[in-house]
């Protein structure tokens, strides 16, 4: 289902797009864009998408005439390594050379800074460490930010739609994707109705004392913001017999309700596993929720991506207007926000957050990334003069004085 919804949803993004020569022209203004490679591209690959990453990253550098280096992660390198292996027989089919996508073999992290310090482009994808490496490399990089992404339910919304997504996107993959569900955040007047309708599509709500074991099993050290690899893409099962809770039958994914947010909190943060947190905010208003919204991403996750389950445009408009979330998803699975057949966001599996989440970026890392653009320039009105000071300043001077 990953390559499907990611690869060749990608291919299918990509076909429509001029990567070659003249790619966009506008008379009116009298610019014309060409595009150029970049060259040899470091790709960095994270340990929970050594999948479909390689190929999402090879299809955008081949598209825009590049060559591509997978750096996989030493945990997964021999999944990527498969992908590569395909990725280069393919190559050979249509008489392209194989070279143009290879892989560091045994991969470390001497060999991986070195790559980026040789490549003409860093593409990296992974968690904070690997991205900072990579902006840190003296290479041009794009990046992403840490996960963690919230989903607002209002008193508005589709419940039985909001519970099916939310569901699928917290379940899908083991919840490894940075876009799946960490926290929900529901209107209370319709919070008992969401969450028997996630109970009905696999959720467990655990009681304190299981919530309590939980925590102890995904933070072992007090100070540790990451969970532990013992849950990351685990099933609900395995974390459940480790945190000795006794899961009923058919429950893919585990409930955990939260009040506050911080350090002190943990489940307010990334989990990178199939455990959601729940949040209720105020009635009928949607301030309290942006309040959580912007405390639980400024903890973990800024710049990364909200969504909201609502027919209430106003409320779609003053999330995004007072959020610093660079995506918002309005009544859709989460994951969809890589690209879907649904809507109009460029496929990636690289999702940057803009300065909010230290990347250049907010965008949707797709192949408009992985080229240069020459800009040609032509006279528009040879006779055009800059505007006056008095046509810019002349109201200002009404009411101030110059």
């Amino acid at each position: 289902m990953k390559i499907r919804n990611r690869v060749t949803g990608m291919i299918g993004d990509m076909a429509r797009q001029r990567t070659v020569g003249v790619v966009e022209e506008l008379p009116e203004r009298g610019i014309v864009k060409i595009a150029k490679p970049v060259g040899v591209i470091a790709a960095l690959i994270p340990t929970t998408g050594p999948d479909a990453t390689p190929p999402v990253k090879a299809l955008a550098a081949l598209k825009a005439r590049n060559a591509i280096i997978i750096a996989p992660h030493p945990r997964t390198w021999r999944t990527s390594a498969l992908a590569v292996e395909l990725m280069r027989k393919g190559c050979e089919q249509v008489g392209a050379p194989a070279d143009l996508i290879q892989i560091v073999e045994r991969p470390s992290i001497a060999k991986t800074a070195e790559l980026m310090k040789q490549a003409d482009l860093v593409v990296a994808t992974g968690g904070e460490a690997m991205v900072k490496a990579g902006y840190s490399s003296g290479t041009p990089a794009y990046g992403v930010g840490v996960g963690n992404s919230v989903h607002v339910v209002d008193d508005t919304a589709d419940l039985d739609d909001a519970a099916a997504m939310i569901a699928r996107a917290k379940t899908f993959d083991f919840a490894t994707s940075c876009l799946a569900d960490n926290s929900v955040v529901a209107d209370v007047s319709i919070y008992s109705s969401l969450v028997d309708k996630l109970v009905a599509r696999g959720g467990h709500v655990l009681n304190q004392a299981e919530k309590g074991r939980l925590s102890r099993l995904m933070w072992p050290q007090p100070d540790q913001h990451i969970p532990s690899l013992d849950v990351i893409a685990k099933s609900a099962q395995h974390i459940a017999q480790l945190a000795d809770i006794q899961l009923p039958e058919g429950k893919s994914f585990l409930i955990v309700e939260e009040d506050g947010v911080g350090p002190g909190h943990p489940f307010s943060g990334e989990k990178l596993s199939v455990v959601l947190t729940l949040y209720r905010y105020t009635a009928g208003t949607i301030d309290h929720a942006i309040e959580l919204v912007n405390a639980i991403t400024g903890y973990q996750g800024l710049g990364h991506t909200c969504g909201i389950h609502t027919t209430n445009d106003a409320h779609v408009q003053a999330l995004a207007m007072r959020t610093r979330t660079a995506r918002v998803m309005v009544n859709q699975d989460l994951n969809e926000g890589a690209g879907s057949p649904r809507n109009g966001m460029p496929y990636t599996l690289s999702l940057s957050c803009g300065t909010w989440g230290g990347n250049i970026t907010t965008e949707n890392v797709n192949v408009r990334h992985f080229m240069n653009l020459t800009w040609v320039s032509r006279l528009v009105d040879p006779k055009a003069v800059p505007i006056s000071d008095e046509a810019l300043f002349a109201t200002h001077w009404a009411t101030h004085g110059k």
